[in-house]
């Protein structure tokens, strides 16, 4: 996937930009299920609900402005909340009233901004570094992922691949810039 100087969010401005709606599917798409997962809904409901999270957002992010000074997981969470609610709603007035016990409000769940912002984090640098993993040579991947992941010293590596310090310390530096640059924006 190519890289341009533009942020993703920038791009998916323009909704006739495939590849950074592309971008931004396979990036998020993993963590609006666990979200609504996290809700307690079932796969398929969850599933559907990503769906719908997408849609709107296909209608919303082009007029979407952002603000370093606010979070965009933030307003990612409460639209995907929004929409679940929405769900909900619509579902509670299909339904003749009976004993069923309402599910977990996922923005009362766990109480804590922190858990969130590290599960967020987390789970959105874990797709991103699936997502990028075959744009890079194996051994390139590899002498990275030993050195930032694992842990192990640049020399260990380089022992272990044949090749020299300093290019680990290369793979290192190219991964990790690439990381950056998929996370711009994206990354509160």
């Amino acid at each position: 996937m190519p890289t341009t100087s533009l942020s993703l969010l920038q791009q998916l401005r323009r909704p006739d930009d495939d590849a950074a709606w592309n971008r931004f599917v396979e990036l998020y798409t993993p963590l609006l299920y666990y979200w609504a997962r996290k809700a307690g809904l079932q796969n398929a409901d969850a599933a559907d609900l990503v769906q719908e999270v997408l849609q709107l957002l296909v209608k919303k992010l082009p007029e979407f402005e952002y603000d370093r000074a606010k979070s965009f997981r933030s307003w990612l969470r409460t639209v995907t909340l929004n929409k679940w609610r929405e769900s909900k709603r619509k579902k509670q007035l299909a339904v003749v009233a009976g004993g069923s016990q309402a599910p977990l409000d996922p923005a009362a769940a766990d109480g804590a901004e922190a858990f969130w912002e590290t599960e967020y984090r987390q789970m959105l640098a874990a797709r991103a570094l699936e997502i990028m993993r075959g744009q890079f040579e194996p051994a390139t991947w590899q002498a990275c992922w030993e050195s930032v992941v694992n842990g192990r010293s640049a020399a260990e590596v380089a022992a272990q691949l044949g090749v020299t310090t300093n290019s680990v310390y290369l793979a290192r530096s190219r991964v990790l810039r690439r990381l950056r640059a998929e996370l711009e924006g994206l990354w509160d």
